[in-house]
């Protein structure tokens, strides 16, 4: 591993950042777009649990649970990420 301040290590923790950015963006899109073009599809499947259609879950809940899930998991990922290339906060 190169040091903190080595423009290779600069390099690589930009580009590991880069690629979760673009990755958590990607997933960001489907749930807050995608999943919404087919609410009527989705409709036709009923969680059992709930009764409700799935359409409409995913619409009034499932997309920010899925939201507040990936906070967690890109800061826990940016964080394995920085701590990788020497640039964590203690």
């Amino acid at each position: 591993m190169a040091p903190a301040d080595s423009k290779a290590n600069q390099e690589a923790h930009w580009a590991a950042t880069s690629r979760l950015m673009w990755t958590h963006l990607a997933i960001w899109l489907f749930f807050g777009y995608i999943v919404h073009m087919f609410v009527n599809q989705l409709n036709a499947i009923t969680i059992p649990v709930l009764q409700f259609p799935l359409g409409f879950y995913m619409a009034a809940q499932g997309s920010l649970i899925a939201f507040v899930v990936m906070l967690f998991i890109f800061a826990r990922q940016q964080d394995k990420i920085d701590r990788d290339h020497g640039y964590a906060e203690d």
